[in-house]
Order: C-alpha cells, then sequence, then structure tokens
C-alpha cells in the first residue's frame, strides 16, 4: 500500500510537468515562424537587415539565458522548483505581451532579453523530474519531457503560421494566453517536489555561470569529462537547427509549406521515441548500450542528411534520426545520478549554460560553414559540411561518454 501511495503522486507530478512543458514550448514555438516578419513590419527593413536584426536577438537571447540559468537553478536548489516554474511561465506571459505592444525594434529587443531571462521553466523542470523519479527511471522522465517538448514545437509553428497569416502579432498574444494559463495551471495543481529537509543553502559563486560550473566540478570531478561531452552534443544540434531553413531552401527548392511539413515531421516523431521509444530501450539495451546506440544513430543520420540529393532522401533519413534520440534521455539521467539530491537544480543551471554557450558560438559557426560550401570561397566544402561537421561532433561526443561511462559511478549523496 505504501509503495501505491508513493507511486501515485509521483505519477501525477510527472503529469502536471508533461503539461507544463507543453503549453511552454507550445507557446515559443508559435513566435518561431511570424518572428522575422514582425521585424521588418516593425523595424520597416528589407530581408538582408531584418535577416542581421534576427541573429542580434537569437544571440541576446542566448546571452541572458546563459547569465539566468544558473541563478534560476541554484534559487530552485534553495526555495524549490515550484516557484521558479511559475515565475518564469508569468514572467514570460508578460513578455509576450509586450512583445505584441512593441513600437519600435528597442522594445522587441527588451522583450528577446526578458525571454532569455524568463526562460527557466525547462531546467527547472528537468531538476522537478530528477526530484519525483527514482533514479533508475530517470531516463524514462527525461524522455517524456523530451516528448513533451516534440509536441509543443511540432503544433507551436504550424499554429503560429496560421494565426501570423492573420496578424503577425496575433501569435504572441496567443502565447501571452498560453504561459498565463500555464500559470494559473500550476498555482492550483502543480506540487512542489523539493522538500525543505533536502533543499541547499544559496552561495553567491552558484548565481553565475562560471561560479555554478566551477563548484560543480570542484564538488564532482567526475562531471568534468561528463559536462564536455554535454557541450560538444548541444553544439552538434546548433547545425541543422540554424542551417536547416537555408539549406533546404537552396538545395532542394523548400518553400515554408514544405520546412513547416518537415518541423512537424521531426517533432511527431521526436514524440513518438522520447515518449514511446525510451522506456522500452532502456529495458531492452541497458542504460549505457541505449544511450551509445542513440548517439551512433545521430551521426549516422547527420551523414545521410549531408549526402542526400533530394528532398525525398532527405525525409528517408529522418526515422535514423529521430531513433537517435534515445540517447539524449539517457544521458541526462546518468549525469544526473553524479550529483545530489539538492543540487539537481545547479546541475540543470550549469548545463542550461552551457547549451547557452553553443547558441551564442554555433550559429555562426554553422552559418559560416555553410556559407563558405555554397559561395565558392571553399571549394572543397561540399554543401552538406554543416551536417557533416554536426556528425563528426556527435562522434566525439559518443567517444566521450563512452569513456567516461565505462566504470560505472556511486550514486551522489546530498551535501551538507
Amino acid at each position: 500500500m505504501s509503495v501505491q501511495t508513493k507511486a501515485a503522486p509521483r505519477k501525477a507530478a510527472q503529469v502536471f510537468i508533461f503539461v507544463t512543458i507543453v503549453l511552454d514550448v507550445l507557446a515559443m514555438g508559435m513566435v518561431i515562424p511570424v518572428m522575422p516578419q514582425l521585424i521588418m513590419q516593425t523595424g520597416k527593413l528589407d530581408i538582408a537587415h531584418a535577416a542581421q536584426v534576427f541573429g542580434a536577438f537569437g544571440m541576446v537571447w542566448a546571452v541572458m539565458q546563459l547569465i539566468a540559468s544558473p541563478v534560476q537553478g541554484a534559487l530552485s536548489d534553495r526555495y524549490g522548483r515550484r516557484p521558479i516554474i511559475l515565475t518564469s511561465n508569468f514572467c514570460m506571459g508578460l513578455n509576450y505581451v509586450l512583445m505584441a505592444l512593441a513600437p519600435n525594434l528597442g522594445w522587441l529587443f527588451v522583450g528577446r532579453m526578458i525571454s532569455g531571462v524568463a526562460a527557466g521553466s525547462i531546467p527547472a523542470a528537468m531538476a522537478y523530474l530528477a526530484d519525483v523519479s527514482e533514479p533508475h527511471k530517470r531516463a524514462g522522465s527525461f524522455g517524456l519531457m523530451g516528448a513533451a517538448m516534440s509536441l509543443g514545437f511540432a503544433v507551436g509553428p504550424a499554429l503560429g503560421g496560421l494565426l501570423g497569416g492573420l496578424d503577425p502579432r496575433a501569435p504572441f498574444w496567443a502565447a501571452a494566453a498560453l504561459s498565463l494559463a500555464n500559470t494559473l495551471y500550476g498555482v492550483f495543481v502543480l506540487p512542489e517536489s523539493l522538500a525543505r529537509d533536502r533543499r541547499a543553502p544559496l552561495e553567491i559563486r552558484h548565481l553565475n555561470p562560471i561560479g555554478a560550473l566551477g563548484g560543480l566540478i570542484r564538488s564532482y570531478p567526475a562531471l568534468v569529462g561528463m559536462l564536455a561531452v554535454s557541450f560538444l552534443l548541444s553544439l552538434a544540434q546548433q547545425g541543422p537547427n540554424n542551417v536547416f531553413v537555408l539549406y533546404a531552401d537552396h538545395r532542394y527548392g523548400w518553400g515554408p509549406t514544405d520546412i513547416g511539413l518537415m518541423m512537424t515531421g521531426f517533432g511527431v516523431s521526436g514524440m513518438i521515441v522520447q515518449g514511446g521509444l525510451v522506456p522500452l530501450a532502456m529495458k531492452w539495451l541497458g542504460e549505457r548500450r541505449a544511450m551509445l546506440t542513440g548517439f551512433m544513430l545521430q551521426t549516422l543520420g547527420m551523414v545521410l542528411f549531408a549526402l542526400a540529393q533530394t528532398g525525398a532522401q532527405f525525409w528517408m533519413c529522418l526515422p535514423v534520426v529521430s531513433l537517435g534520440a534515445i540517447g539524449g534521455p539517457a544521458w541526462s539521467a546518468f549525469v544526473s545520478r553524479q550529483v545530489s539530491s539538492n543540487e539537481q537544480g545547479r546541475l540543470a543551471g550549469a548545463s542550461s549554460s552551457l547549451n547557452s554557450i553553443t547558441g551564442i558560438i554555433g550559429p555562426g559557426l554553422f552559418t559560416m560553414t555553410f556559407a563558405l560550401a555554397i559561395g565558392g570561397q571553399a571549394p572543397w566544402l561540399p554543401v552538406g559540411a554543416p551536417f557533416f561537421a554536426a556528425a563528426a561532433l556527435t562522434a566525439l561526443a559518443a567517444l566521450g561518454a563512452s569513456a567516461v561511462t565505462r566504470k560505472p559511478l556511486a550514486p551522489a549523496t546530498a551535501q551538507a
């Protein structure tokens, strides 16, 4: 009876977090298709200048998330996950209202800065899932989170594109409504996951990216190699994320409809794999083999993307890349077990900071590689060079992951 009683709240909490992430990512995804159009309309810019502004907006978002993520992670370890998730969602809702009303590019720029600061619900949600999941079941929980994000990104851009056809500001109003509704949902049904006796003291050195990373590494030296692997994986993802639209247009002549369908395909397949296949992969292969298998499939998928001569061939590569998604949740579960229960927020914040760093350097790195490949400055580079680069980074990450997981580590205990 006690086991069932304990399991029920955990299951309910996972459902709450699933809904929270779906709504959060759905809101973010809705504004993606119309942001360039809103920049052009608000700033009265042509496409070339709007592209430059759009790039600057993406960079400032990553910089603000880099600064804010360790703060939110440390605060969630000290005060609990619930207030961080709710505050982030509420601020994001107000920010969408600000951007919907923005009279000029300056206010849009401020909105993107706030978005970067407020995008703290995802790291806090990862810490939440680590709190409510048994260590050996965390891969499945992180897979559930990945499925929620995939669902949001599958539906959000399509819905945003439809609303954007009415008015470029309409998706921002809809996103604001979703974020504020998400906040109300959490106020009434989201329980706190971190008991008071498991909370960590708040230290100033935990509130900046360097201090957060340095403090974790000093407490858990084994994290050095793991965070390096996480960095490589995150940087590899920047490749397809930043060049896909340009690449598909240049190589296959795809328009917005074709690209939107492909994004939906990525989202739906990611939802199926991470929501349904991850638990099975953990059962059949075990955590380490599932992780390495996923990384190898991701590497192969990136190579196949680079070699695809037609749009139909590109579509045929999608199942390989999608199946590779079993590796991410297994890796996250492994890393989460290396720190104590009262420092999951710091770990999530540090990981998010690494993602933000790759979000700062990745777009320029991969778009420049693509430009060199098609512009004639580097004729030896194939047109699929960004995907080959992503494959190489993923392969390096797989080698690193194999090395750091070769010998099992004892689970961490709570720090005093």
